[in-house]
């Protein structure tokens, strides 16, 4: 894994990193945040460009003749309800944002955070108020999105293709987005598939998610104690349900109202669970101690440049659902559990998370904190 922090600009960031598995699997995958239009001054670009060949891969999805009166993904569908099989998957996204001049947002060019060993000292940009006109940083969001997923098993040869637009409203009102210890963010996206680029078919969902943070301050002990939250809830409006079992107007598996993988529900596998709508809550606390044993070998933190650990305890709970029902939505809950360890080196927030689910125990490993990734 190769991380740049400030280039190409000062409050930039890129990752890219290359991985390989033992079973033929491979991947290369490209992120960069925060970097700055030219001649623009508010126009931000954030792209993820990823792709890989995935070797016996499960995708729960329809298409396993064992559980043939069962619509895999469901909240009700078993553990075991998924296709195994080899394929490409490949996935671009190039989020444009641009800085609404409200808030802390009314000078774009303001160096805002003074960190001190990882830190904030001071330089907060969000956080003092629930007003947006006076706190946080407002954003017009659009991302242009692709996606082709290839699954070849000995039941099923199917290419899942989506190409379409995000367009979102985020209000981020953290003091230090990539570790806040204060404030709220909000984020309320629309996300449409016009039936274009090869799509396997047209599609919208709708989306909210709030994250919420407070803190309690330092110990002897520890440098930081914070309680995270996070809401989110889906809906595909465009989802219909036939007499026959089929289903038109749904999005692909690997989106919309989806649970399960590294940010939502992490004790399940990717994609575990899909439907029309999908509700979550999530709750972690996060504790940064006062002692970092990486300073315990100065050549390796040459090299690293670990400047906290973090330790996280965390549950979690949501469904999937065929309707927007409060009943339904609140009953038979999904559930996990677990403890995460976190690193900021060189800028960049890296997690690995374990986590047990009625289903499985798992081990989760990506960059940035699970909220508002």
């Amino acid at each position: 894994m190769r991380s740049v922090m400030g280039q190409p600009q000062p409050q930039a960031a890129v990752l890219g990193t290359v991985m390989a598995g033992s079973k033929g699997s491979a991947m290369a995958f490209l992120m960069g945040r925060d970097i700055l239009m030219p001649g623009t001054g508010r126009l931000y670009m954030d792209p993820i460009i990823s792709a890989g060949y995935f070797a016996q891969n499960n995708a729960y999805i329809v298409g396993n003749p064992a559980f043939a009166g069962e619509r895999a993904g469901s909240n009700e569908s078993s553990a075991a309800d998924y296709v195994t099989g080899n394929g490409w998957d490949l996935f671009v996204r190039y989020k444009f944002k641009y800085l609404l001049p409200i808030g802390d947002g009314q000078d774009p060019a303001a160096s805002p955070w003074n960190l001190q060993d990882g830190l904030l000292v001071s330089g907060a940009t969000g956080g003092e108020s629930w007003n947006p006109l006076a706190s946080g940083r407002t954003f017009v969001e659009l991302r242009p999105f692709y996606r082709s997923l290839q699954i070849h098993s000995d039941t099923l040869d199917t290419d899942l293709k989506t190409s379409g637009l995000d367009a979102s409203l985020f209000w981020d009102n953290r003091d230090l987005p990539a570790n806040p210890t204060r404030g709220n963010g909000a984020r309320f996206r629309v996300s449409r598939d016009f039936g274009a680029l090869g799509s396997s078919g047209p599609w919208t969902v709708l989306e909210g998610e709030g994250d919420f943070y407070h803190s309690f301050g330092d110990s002897g002990r520890f440098l930081q104690q914070v309680l995270a939250v996070d809401v989110w809830a889906a809906y595909s409006p465009t989802w219909e349900a036939h007499p026959d079992g089929s289903i038109s107007g749904n999005p692909p598996a690997y989106t919309g109202a989806t649970l399960g993988g590294l940010f939502r529900l992490r004790g399940y596998p990717t994609q575990r669970f899909s439907d029309k709508a999908a509700d979550y809550l999530g709750a972690e606390y996060r504790i940064i101690p006062n002692w970092n044993p990486f300073d315990r070998w100065p050549g390796l933190q040459r090299r690293m440049g670990v400047q906290w650990l973090q330790f996280a305890v965390f549950a979690e709970a949501g469904r999937v659902a065929p309707g927007w029902e409060a009943q339904a939505l609140t009953r038979a809950m999904k559930w996990d559990a677990g403890l995460g360890v976190r690193i900021l080196a060189k800028g960049l927030v890296a997690r690995i998370d374990v986590c047990r689910s009625p289903e499985d125990t798992r081990v989760q490993m990506m960059v940035g904190q699970p909220f508002q990734f």
